[in-house]
């Protein structure tokens, strides 16, 4: 079996080298660079699985060089390792497309259970039938929402939100449940990134008025139609 092969762009030398080696140990390949543009650059040569990116780098920040992969792939796991911890940054890292954010000093075994269980949601089970919600035709396995014939491309958590919310519709969805599954925890910041995405499926789905997505206060989220 061909290993996981993972992006790691990391400044700090010898954090980087303890990643490496940690991750190397259970079996990943992983490239380790030592600023945003080594890391694009490596990204286009080859073609990781998942991506670990230190916020603060010279020549390339994280968040810049996440918007630049985002451009090219909306569906690449994205974890973010950073010293800030301002409310303000966890949300723009979320918004971005960061799949995850970790705060240092954390530790490799925290680490290794997010990259796991971010390549294991991207392994989620696929299903062959396309799914309706109002006027809206829904392709989850293509990520593709489409209505009067044009189509709109979501990122990889917004689909499987959406398909969540389709899968229980006119019910609530437990936004503890969904934030554990999705996000692999339910705190303040994994919470504050799924109103983003809310946020950005209510945009994609406005050209059908019957269809809503209501924040229940302290339960979660229903989608009705």
């Amino acid at each position: 079996m061909s290993k996981i092969n993972i992006l790691l762009a990391e400044d700090e030398p010898a954090l980087g080298q303890i990643i490496k080696e940690s991750l190397e140990t259970r079996d990943f390949k992983v490239h380790l660079c030592e600023n945003g543009e080594i890391a694009l650059e490596t990204y286009q040569k080859e073609s990781p699985e998942l991506l670990v990116l230190d916020v603060m780098m010279p020549k390339k920040d994280g968040f810049t060089l996440a918007k630049e992969i985002r451009t090219l792939d909306d569906s690449i796991p994205i974890i973010f390792l950073t010293a800030k911890s301002q409310t303000q940054d966890v949300v723009e890292g979320f918004t971005i497309g960061g799949n995850d954010y970790l705060k240092k000093p954390f530790s490799m075994e925290e680490l290794i259970v997010r990259i796991n269980n971010l390549l294991n949601r991207t392994k989620i089970q696929k299903t062959s039938d396309t799914l309706t919600i109002g006027n809206y035709k829904f392709d989850f396995p293509k990520q593709v929402l489409t209505i009067d014939g044009e189509s709109q491309q979501l990122t990889h958590r917004e689909a499987h939100l959406l398909f969540h919310l389709i899968k229980n519709k006119n019910q609530v969805l437990d936004r503890s449940l969904i934030l554990n599954k999705l996000w692999g925890n339910d705190d303040f910041f994994s919470a504050r990134s799924m109103d983003v995405f809310i946020t950005k499926l209510r945009k994609k789905l406005q050209k059908d008025e019957s269809i809503q997505i209501i924040n229940v206060r302290g339960f979660g989220y229903k989608l009705v139609n």
